[in-house]
């Protein structure tokens, strides 16, 4: 049996190394000409590493990134909502950890050139169209920095694994649209002092009246800390961002003027950003159906999500193992892919369903309302800590790394 897998990233690596451990052979076909460290940062909580950690990655990544402590969230007047332990130091058996996007990419790519062998992942290829038979499919496909025709290629089964704009999904779903509802987001990397002990996540503010998502990713050599950073602003009429483009400060840099907390200056920190790319925060809605004959989807092509429970990677890691073990165990390729969109659809649609409306973040809007966003002499008159951990706890329940999951 032989599987082809479109697209090159997390779900799509992820896949093929989950494959080769179960010892059935796939090829990559990544759009990208190249593999390099781009982006910016990302979290790997704990189901996501328990993912990497089964994959032999975990030694690799940890000294590349922070191992987070704490979880912390704020008001947007810099006061202290509540906190709570993380990974390893709340009792789970895989750490939380903070890393650049890129260094995750690189290490997968590295492990799956290593196993699987040079010619088995295919890069500066995009797929331009397929067909299916009852015997397999065949792929059309383009060189990227061409856009010349390249070889069609036959296999028994296709993963599409080619992101939120997906072309696999598009050829089943042809007339589906993004789901945008105001939300834009800016990211960017930042060189600065340690916050807060340096291992802390940070959820400050609300999107309703702007949000930052602040934690970091690595060390730097003069004591100071690569700090990702992430701005949302909520606004029903605004125009949507565009993907991974150079963003302004300017555009977004006005309702944080004021953030100067004894704890961080954000205004400054911001501002001596290196890097910054805007995007627009979207979603699909869950379809009915991901399997159609010999092709299915997984990762963000399958499920695109809110990023607002830092859930995207996990869920598309676990995709990729569900659906390895399903074809190692199933001799009819078909069921095989059946019986893990039956697996994976409902829960991935609870998530993405979840995050649009209790995401983490979801304790600062409660606070916010309760207090009539102004700053608390004591929360605990308008709501408790045990309250505030419940609604912590209930995402984590969702998203399928409570503690009962991961033990």
């Amino acid at each position: 049996m032989e599987i082809v897998i479109v697209g090159g990233g997390i779900a799509g690596l992820g896949l093929a190394l989950n494959l080769h451990k179960r010892g059935i052979p796939s090829r990559v076909f990544e759009s990208a000409p190249e593999i390099r460290e781009l982006g910016v940062g990302i979290t790997l909580l704990p189901h996501a590493m328990r993912e990497l950690t089964e994959l032999g990655l975990q030694n690799d990544l940890l000294p590349l990134g922070i191992e987070n402590r704490e979880s912390l969230f704020f008001n947007r007047f810099g006061q202290l909502i509540y906190k709570e332990p993380l990974g390893r130091y709340a009792g789970y058996r895989y750490p939380e950890l903070g890393i650049h996007r890129g260094r995750l990419h690189v290490v997968m790519y590295e492990s799956a050139v290593a196993q699987l062998g040079r010619d088995r992942i295919v890069t500066n290829r995009a797929c331009a169209g397929l067909d299916q038979d009852a015997a397999g499919v065949t792929l059309q496909f383009r060189e990227t920095s061409t856009g010349a025709a390249a070889d069609d290629v036959r296999a028994d089964v296709v993963v599409g694994c080619d992101g939120v704009n997906s072309t696999v999904r598009k050829r089943f779903y042809p007339d589906e649209r993004m789901a945008f509802a105001g939300i834009n987001t800016w990211r960017g990397v930042s060189r600065h002092a340690p916050i807060l002990g340096g291992r802390s996540y940070l959820r400050v503010g609300s999107i309703r009246t702007g949000k930052l998502v602040i934690y970091p990713i690595g060390d730097d050599r003069d004591g100071r800390q690569l700090i990702n950073w992430v701005a949302e602003i909520e606004k029903p009429s605004a125009k949507k961002n565009d993907w991974n483009k150079p963003g302004s400060l300017g555009d977004f840099l006005p309702v944080y003027r004021d953030w100067r907390f004894d704890w961080l200056d954000v205004p400054e920190m911001l501002g001596n950003s290196e890097l910054i790319l805007e995007y627009p925060m979207v979603d699909k809605d869950p379809v009915a159906r991901w399997t159609f004959g010999r092709v299915t989807l997984a990762g963000d092509a399958a499920h695109p999500m809110y990023p607002r429970g830092a859930n995207g990677a996990a869920q598309a890691l676990i995709d990729s193992r569900t659906l390895a073990d399903l074809l190692r165990k199933t001799p009819d390729p078909l069921a095989a892919l059946a019986a893990y969109e039956q697996e994976r659809l409902p829960a991935t649609a609870k998530v993405v369903r979840t995050n649009r409306a209790h995401p983490p973040d979801y304790i600062n809007i409660r606070v916010e309302e309760l207090t009539g966003d102004r700053p608390f002499d004591n929360l605990d008159k308008f709501i408790s800590q045990e309250e505030l951990r419940d609604l912590s706890d209930r995402y984590k329940r969702v998203a399928g790394f409570a503690m009962s999951d991961l033990s």
